[in-house]
């Protein structure tokens, strides 16, 4: 319908546009026409599948960080069973209670230490031939009132029906967990010795939320009162116990002592000391989840990014097979405001359609997450949230709007003529402004699914980086070649010289299809390395052999005796590891002040002492990254580990000063490690040469593998020697294992997005092109070439496209594998020789499938039928 107007148009120029400005709702019917035209023609597929497929990946992961967000948020409380804590290496000072108390707050205490526990039905003897059997316990001493928030569960009995109690053991009782149980081969009702004193197991703890993932933790746990604490004899100077004070009460009240608590602590540099908020509720739980979340959010970035490239070639496809209708329609007198508005409801319509379907195929993704990554934690979660999916709708929208309307918009822009001659101009520059501010809203999207600035930031720069230089690569690689080719230094027959001719000829879209298809390959290789070497390097960080018992204070006399038993018992070969306090007093001269250190953990580390050590050979699971190894020196020399060295701000040729025994110890650095904390091996931060500390008092400690069954060979040896602490990490080796592979499990779910985006990526790169091939070659054929002429250049293209793109896929696939492995996973791999070869037969392979499934019909029929076509 024209649009109203208070009197007749006054020129035949002002008529005609007056026609065609048609209303909103002529403009929408006429849009749903176009999109059924379209999607009729198959024109809208490629773009629609690899939409939904970006809106997929992104709010699966989206809808699994919600949840997890919510549910942390929910049980906060419940996950330091309180409200607020103060923590401290000591007894937390009585001002802390009494100022809750005068806020009208509740309070309760815990004091986490470990301890060796003691079977005494074994000891007594009453089961003939056994042996004694005694277990490192993670004990938990509570006071009256915990837990504040959330509520324990226990059993009477293994397998019994469960119970919640809000309160703490009977006096004389404590209570255990199955593990605790199971290692000491008792039952509930049964005697034990804690310290100086015997208790009754009187229920096993089926659920402790609070309990967290701090390395003491992973031995079996024993409750018990904190007023019977005393009496186990345990606690006394030097005692390595953790104590809490727990705070619950009104939000305002709480908000209160807690900044009267962050001015006495940070204002008042009370040392030992840290507090706990809601917000950091089960730091581990969040650090592990954290974790997995950003692995997998990265996974989704890369599905979305392949998703943009794929849009962005189909999109390039579609303006150029509606270059006619446009100008047809530019030549009818349709207004730029028209056709924009027809492209811009077109897709925004296809970008809300795509994007439900997308979060629909999402939602049922992190359901499948969940099922791989919900048991990290013991609490159900809620629902998630709608703002996941409006997300979701929103990625389609910006990859539609940023990367398929570009190519469209120089199309409203210029004269009708132009348009059907093709002379773009300067009209062109219309179409890089809107990929600026489409790639623009794009790195805003990642940043936004990442959930970080840091890693946003480096996938969308990381991703840009790598299009630019394959794309200069590229250009340069068909420059180079072309050149050579005319200049006849390389004898090659007519199908190579044409090919690379074709090639250079329209180097822009060459140069494109090559970049999209080495990213569409390199992914794919990654995906396969990811599979293979990072995966199996994962695993391979913590084998199945790794250590799983460290036996500590080994007294110097003791340590051919103790070798001596264990080889006798099946373990030869132990090494023993020296092991010398020392505290860290001065860096280069200067005072260690920790008041200096921002960092909480620089600050916890120069407060307390330092575990080390001597030898002369470099671990086997050590490598130096700076400096060089000491060797056999005899002068004191220091070799400190990578990431303490980072935290204090130590570099080659520094030298610090450690009190040992009140003597002090000054030695340069002259090495950096790097450890393999995974291996699960004895190391240390700080180790020097014999000469160096070897004349000072040291205790020594070793780790080694027990089999499940061969654990009655540690009781004996404890029995044997009582002062000996023998610490169980079969738990922790446990629930790394899990953890492992579960993330693996959920990476390689995601995967399957990111390889169908891939293989969508790699269609689309190929079809590009493929009008220009169809007219090129029937233009050959018409002018006289054979068949067999114009199938050689047809292979021979392919061949240098695919050689091309592999080679660069491989090379990037491999640099970006390294950097997960060392940044990400924390482990090496090797450099795969195969992968390059590889690399280049996937993309020779890939190009000339492509090329034969898109060409094949044009050998088939008559010339002029194929230009028409064309």
């Amino acid at each position: 319908m024209p649009e109203l107007r208070s009197g007749p148009p006054h020129s035949p120029h002002e008529r005609r546009a007056s026609a065609h400005r048609l209303s909103l709702g002529h403009l929408l019917q006429q849009s749903l026409r176009m999109t059924a035209r379209d999607w009729r023609a198959g024109e809208l597929t490629m773009l629609l599948l690899a939409l939904v497929l970006a809106v997929a990946a992104l709010s699966s992961v989206g809808f699994l960080a919600d949840r997890l967000h919510q549910g942390l948020e929910r049980d906060a409380r419940q996950m330091i069973a309180a409200d607020f804590i103060v923590r401290a290496d000591h007894s937390v000072d009585p001002q802390f209670a009494d100022k809750a108390h005068a806020l009208g707050l509740d309070t309760a205490t815990t004091a986490i230490f470990p301890s060796m526990v003691n079977s005494v039905a074994a000891q007594t003897g009453s089961q003939p031939g056994s042996q004694p059997v005694s277990r490192l316990a993670a004990v938990k001493a509570v006071s009256a009132g915990y837990p504040l928030r959330g509520a324990l569960k226990i059993a009477l009995a293994p397998g019994g029906p469960e119970r919640e109690v809000r309160g703490i053991p009977p006096p004389g009782d404590v209570w255990v967990d199955q593990q605790m149980l199971d290692a000491l081969k008792a039952r509930i009702g049964d005697k034990v010795k804690v310290g100086g004193r015997d208790f009754t197991i009187g229920a096993l703890i089926t659920r402790e939320l609070d309990r967290g993932f701090a390395f003491v933790n992973f031995s079996p746990r024993l409750m018990m009162r904190a007023d019977e604490l005393a009496s186990t004899g345990l606690v006394g100077y030097g005692s390595r116990v953790t104590y809490r004070l727990l705070v619950s009460g009104s939000d305002a009240s709480v908000a209160a002592f807690a900044k009267w608590a962050h001015e006495r602590v940070d204002n008042g540099k009370m040392r030992g000391y840290a507090l706990e908020s809601l917000q950091d509720g089960q730091p581990q739980v969040r650090q592990t989840l954290d974790r997995a979340s950003h692995f997998l959010t990265l996974v989704s970035l890369l599905t979305a990014l392949l998703a943009a490239v794929a849009i962005a070639m189909a999109a390039h496809r579609y303006m150029r097979r509606h270059l006619d209708s446009c100008a047809a329609m530019r030549c009818l007198g349709a207004s730029q405001r028209t056709l924009r508005a027809l492209f811009v409801f077109e897709f925004a319509g296809l970008g809300l359609l795509g994007g439900a379907a997308g979060v629909v195929l999402g939602f049922g993704g992190h359901l499948a997450l969940f099922w791989w990554l919900g048991s990290l934690i013991d609490v159900n979660l809620p629902y998630p949230s709608v703002w996941p999916a409006l997300e979701g709708i929103a990625a389609g929208l910006v990859l539609l709007i940023g990367f398929a309307l570009p190519p469209l918009l120089p199309l409203t822009h210029v004269p009708p003529v132009r348009v059907l001659r093709r002379e773009w101009g300067d009209e062109g520059r219309t179409a890089w402004a809107a990929y600026a501010l489409g790639v623009a809203l794009f790195a805003g999207l990642l940043i936004l699914a990442a959930g970080e600035l840091k890693i946003g930031g480096i996938v969308a720069g990381g991703f840009a980086g790598g299009l630019l230089l394959f794309a200069l690569l590229a250009r340069l690689a068909l420059w180079s070649s072309a050149r050579i080719v005319r200049s006849e230094r390389l004898a090659v027959g007519i199908g190579w010289r044409y090919a690379l001719a074709s090639l250079e000829r329209r180097a822009n879209a060459s140069a494109l299809q090559i970049t999209a298809l080495a990213i569409g390959l390199m992914c794919l290789l990654l995906i396969a390395m990811t599979r293979n070497d990072l995966i199996e390097g994962w695993h391979r960080s913590t084998p199945p052999d790794a250590p799983n018992e460290f036996i500590i204070d080994i007294q110097p006399d003791q340590r051919d005796l103790v070798t001596q038993y264990l080889g006798a018992h099946g373990f030869p070969g132990i090494e023993l590891a020296p092991m010398v306090r020392g505290r860290l007093t001065a860096i280069n001269g200067k005072p260690v002040n920790p008041d200096e250190f921002k960092s909480e953990d620089a600050r916890r580390l120069v407060d307390r002492e330092f575990n080390l050590s001597y030898t002369t050979q470099l671990p086997d699971d050590n490598r130096i990254v700076s400096g060089d190894w000491y060797g056999g020196a005899t002068k004191p020399q220091i070799s400190i580990e990578q990431g303490l060295a980072k935290l204090l701000k130590v570099k080659v040729g520094d030298t610090m000063r450690f009190d040992v025994t009140g003597l002090t110890v000054d030695a340069p650095v002259t090495s950096i490690r790097k450890l393999d904390w995974g291996s699960f091996k004895v190391n240390f931060f700080v180790v020097m040469p014999p000469a160096a500390l070897q004349d000072y008092p040291a205790t020594f400690i070793t780790s080694f593998h027990v089999p499940p069954e061969r654990r009655t060979v540690i009781d004996g040896l404890i029995g044997q020697y009582p002062n000996l602490t023998a610490i169980d990490t079969a738990p922790i080796l446990a629930q790394v294992q899990r953890v492992i592979d579960q993330v693996i499990g959920a990476v390689q779910f995601l995967f399957a997005f990111t390889l169908i985006a891939g293989v969508l990526v790699l269609y689309a790169a190929l079809a590009g092109t493929r009008d220009e091939r169809m007219r090129e070659s029937a233009l050959l054929r018409a002018l006289g070439a054979s068949h067999r002429q114009v199938r050689a250049v047809q292979v021979a293209e392919f061949v240098a496209v695919g050689a091309l793109a592999g080679l660069m896929a491989a090379v990037g696939s491999q640099v970006i594998g390294f950097v997960l492995a060392s940044r990400v996973f924390d482990f090496s791999i090797d450099f795969n020789p195969w992968l390059i070869p590889a690399g280049v037969a996937a993309g020779v392979a890939c190009a000339a499938v492509g090329g034969w499934l898109s060409l094949r019909h044009v050998l088939m029929r008559p010339a002029l039928q194929s230009l028409r076509d064309a």
